[in-house]
């Protein structure tokens, strides 16, 4: 059990950088290339999705499922789809809740990314954990 928690903190830590990247990007983007379309957020979005889905890979094989077992389960083309399938997913929820908080709740952008992806990180990290490091 201790394992685990120690597991969970360090993906905690990895995530918490993958989101600056993705929060960075989602910003940059936001404010730099779609500022003056409707659509612009969503667009956004995914571009700050893609690069904190590979700041997220590559920490998660470096430095979180680190376990003997896990060595080298992570490494396989398969488990990087599986990897990316998973974030796709958290991508979905991640652009509904983006959608819900900008266009229903009207709060700014920022604060919703926040928000959303504190409920993505755990669907991630379990995600991960059970289909690819179990």
């Amino acid at each position: 059990m201790h394992n685990l928690l120690m597991e969970f903190l360090r993906y905690a830590v990895v995530g918490g950088l993958a989101f600056v990247a993705d929060f960075c990007s989602l910003v940059a983007a936001q404010e730099l290339m779609f500022e003056n379309f409707s659509w612009g957020i969503y667009a956004a979005t995914v571009i700050g999705f893609v690069v904190g889905l590979a700041v997220n890979y590559v920490l998660s094989i470096l430095f979180v499922f680190t376990q003997a077992k896990d060595r080298g389960k992570g490494r396989s083309f398969g488990a990087f789809v599986v990897f990316g399938l998973i974030g796709i997913i958290g991508l979905g929820l991640t652009e509904f809740g983006m959608w819900v908080g900008v266009e229903i709740l009207t709060w700014n952008y920022m604060v919703v990314k926040v928000v959303v992806t504190g409920a993505v990180l755990a669907w991630n990290y379990i995600g991960r954990k059970v289909l690819i490091f179990r």
